[in-house]
């Protein structure tokens, strides 16, 4: 016998189906991606904007693992969020969590800082170690912070702060070499960016490297065909700037003059750097600019440019955003 359900909970019922086919179809979309798309909205697995701002990325075995500062709405504000992401190929990202989650740690106050999460795996005490800027809402502490974890996703425990070899740290960077030694780049902003080695467990830093004395953020490094390339954004805030390369034969200089990575007035494509990442294949090496396009005011929106760059022979350059795919396992892409 059919029974004739009250309007309002057909209604109710109706609803729920149409929010349902809502998100399996956001979920087919970003299962179905084929481009890298800079720019535009870039969903997970679950068909959610990628929400992994200011960050870095390390690869553990055949698995990338992104991590970036969580934005999404609705966040409890008396908490700050390190979201974290894995893929096999770069393109399809399933979100594993917020790897860290924490108040207020060093009794900073009212909208204190925690921006740039970078994440180092030290094969010697298997541990995940986490960097990020720490501050207060004045920018006066230029700290860095450090949380541990056993594992990739999480969940990350806060351990201390600290400036590191006593100097300002605001934005940072983090560069692997290809010996595998780690570095931290940090903004120190009376004299430029520094370059410096973390220690044998990564739980502090033990030499500087360089000091680049351009007043530079969003610090970024890669190691090509014998040569550093650093990459560094002015000092703008929020607001897009022409960013910066110079070269070098060691990480201890001499450093280059700084040139343009794109026609300086598209203001490298409303995007702000935070890593070069390398890929390298069986047949070919791929380097990703990887920059942030920040909405202040609707932050939760801001997405991202990656654009494979045009390298080599002292030069670098970011062609203008386009879609292009990867072949993950040749290093070739199109």
């Amino acid at each position: 016998m059919f029974l004739q359900l009250p309007f309002a909970v057909q209604s109710m019922r109706a609803i729920a189906i149409a929010a349902c086919g809502l998100i399996i179809a956001a979920a087919a979309t970003a299962q179905s991606l084929s481009t890298f798309n800079p720019g535009q909205p870039w969903p997970d697995e679950d068909g959610h904007h990628i929400q992994a701002h200011g960050g870095g990325i390390i690869r553990i075995k055949k698995t990338y693992y992104w991590y970036g500062e969580q934005r999404s709405q609705g966040l409890d504000t008396n908490f700050r969020y390190v979201s974290c992401y894995s893929s096999r190929d770069l393109l399809h990202w399933k979100f594993r969590g917020n790897a860290l989650q924490i108040t207020d740690p060093e009794n900073l106050g009212a909208h204190w800082v925690l921006e740039r999460p970078k994440v180092y795996y030290n094969a010697g005490t298997r541990k995940y170690v986490m960097y990020f800027h720490l501050d207060d809402r004045s920018y006066k502490l230029a700290r860095v912070g450090i949380a541990v974890s056993d594992r990739p996703a999480g969940p990350f425990v806060y351990v201390k702060s600290f400036r590191p070899l006593n100097h300002e740290s605001r934005d940072i960077g983090q560069f692997i070499d290809d010996d595998g030694t780690a570095y931290l780049v940090f903004e120190d902003r009376p004299y430029g960016f520094r370059i410096a080695r973390l220690s044998e467990d990564y739980m502090s830093l033990d030499k500087e490297m360089c000091l680049i004395k351009e007043h530079m953020e969003g610090g970024a490094i890669v190691h090509y065909n014998g040569l550093y390339y650093a990459i560094g954004s002015a000092l703008t805030g929020w607001r897009a700037n022409p960013n910066k390369y110079a070269t070098a034969p060691s990480l201890e200089g001499p450093w280059s003059e700084f040139r343009d990575i794109a026609p300086p007035e598209k203001n490298t494509y409303g995007a702000q750097s935070t890593m070069l990442l390398k890929v390298a294949g069986r047949k070919a090496t791929t380097i990703i600019f990887m920059g942030d396009v920040w909405k202040p005011k609707t932050q939760w929106e801001s997405t991202y440019i990656w654009m494979p760059v045009e390298i080599g022979d002292g030069r670098l350059w970011v062609p203008e955003p386009r879609p292009w795919s990867l072949d993950i396992h040749t290093g070739a892409h199109q």
